[in-house]
């Protein structure tokens, strides 16, 4: 879609990366690492002073005590440590359970691994976890589950409740939950991000996974990280990211020292501006004739575009949408395996500068116009 939003001229709201500038501090220290020659490798699992700035920050926000020499992986990227971690625990046949809509590298890791994916539809409208669903997605052969929360891409916040509940079943199957938190600090209203690893008797059965780049703006700088409170989770992880990548960039990594080390001011201030982009984006796709729920968490909304009259799937409709609309979204179906599922949805991605979805949301108003006139 970010080739077709090329191609067409159009805004790209279909990959989720931010058109504003990261900030000046962080982007400073990273000049500043390769001006003075640390461009060579490091230890495999991440600069020492990084990896103490992500056990601070941990303690910071969540009060989990990680050791940054045992605990830590540095990785490139979300992407990668999801595969790290997958690699690490899942043996050819074993299953590992993904809630859909999921992000797209789940399945494959899964595959990767020699594993089955065993997916649980999140329920709507407004996209809850099926207790009784899940329940029955757990068996002798399960080994793995995958978490994301706050949830890409419905936005959900996954409650204290759904995550018990998903801990408990991980115990009672002897499974390990492997979570995605990269959108940890943008959560809305009086959503709460619960890390799960922080839920009684779940210490040593989590690897808990976030990164740098949604909170800071550095998609394309591609800084991870990977915490398991066992040490032979850790090992298991660490000895697959080692031949992987070898390591995760040095100059930038030693720019996310900076970078974790921002001070509480700065995400609330992230946090004050994501609900306007949020609130700016689904006034207008409701004035345009979309169904949509506010998301909970991160910066996406599944719109659904059932009540556009539009005679095609959500293929067709993501294409002429960035053709004729001008406006890029990624299909709906894209996000799921269970075939059927997402095929009247498109996923926007609102993490752009105010400016960027006021336009977009003035292109999105024509839409249904458009339509009307037999232009899909």
């Amino acid at each position: 879609m970010t080739r077709l939003a090329l191609r067409y001229d159009a805004i790209n709201l279909s990959q989720g990366f931010p058109d504003f500038p990261a900030p000046a501090e962080v982007k400073d220290a990273a000049a500043r690492a390769i001006l003075n020659d640390e461009n060579q490798y490091t230890i495999t699992w991440g600069v020492p002073e990084t990896r103490v700035a992500v056990a601070e920050k941990l303690a910071r926000f969540y009060g989990i005590q990680a050791d940054p020499d045992k605990h830590i992986t540095i990785t490139c990227g979300v992407s990668e440590a999801i595969v790290a971690a997958v690699l690490a625990v899942v043996n050819p046949g074993d299953e590992v359970v993904i809630i859909e809509p999921f992000h797209e590298n789940y399945v494959p890791a899964v595959r990767f691994a020699g594993g089955v994916p065993v997916c649980v539809p999140l329920q709507p409208p407004d996209f809850s976890i099926d207790a009784g669903a899940l329940r029955a997605a757990f068996g002798p052969r399960t080994r793995a589950i995958i978490v994301n929360t706050p949830h890409n891409p419905s936005g959900r916040v996954f409650t204290r409740e759904e995550l018990t509940l998903i801990g408990e079943l991980a115990e009672a199957w002897d499974a390990v939950i492997i979570t995605d938190e990269i959108y940890e600090h943008i959560t809305y209203d009086d959503h709460r991000h619960i890390p799960p690893v922080t839920l009684p008797g779940l210490e040593r059965r989590v690897i808990t996974i976030s990164g740098l780049s949604k909170t800071y703006a550095i998609t394309g700088w591609r800084l991870g990280y990977a915490v398991a409170l066992d040490e032979a989770l850790s090992t298991a992880l660490r000895t697959v990211h080692d031949y992987l990548t070898i390591c995760a960039p040095t100059p930038l990594q030693k720019a996310a020292t900076v970078a974790l080390r921002l001070p509480t001011a700065y995400y609330e201030e992230q946090a004050k501006s994501y609900v306007r982009r949020r609130d700016l984006m689904i006034a207008g796709l409701l004035e345009a004739g979309f169904s949509v729920r506010p998301p909970e968490g991160a910066y996406y909304v599944l719109a659904d575009f059932s009540h556009l009259n539009w005679q095609g799937d959500d293929m067709t409709f993501a294409h002429w949408l960035t053709r004729a609309v001008k406006v890029a979204a990624v299909p709906g179906s894209a996000f799921y395996l269970t075939p059927g599922l997402g095929k009247t949805m498109v996923r926007f991605a609102f993490p752009k500068r105010e400016e960027t979805l006021e336009e977009a949301v003035r292109r999105l108003s024509r839409a249904r116009e458009l339509l009307q006139k037999g232009g899909g």
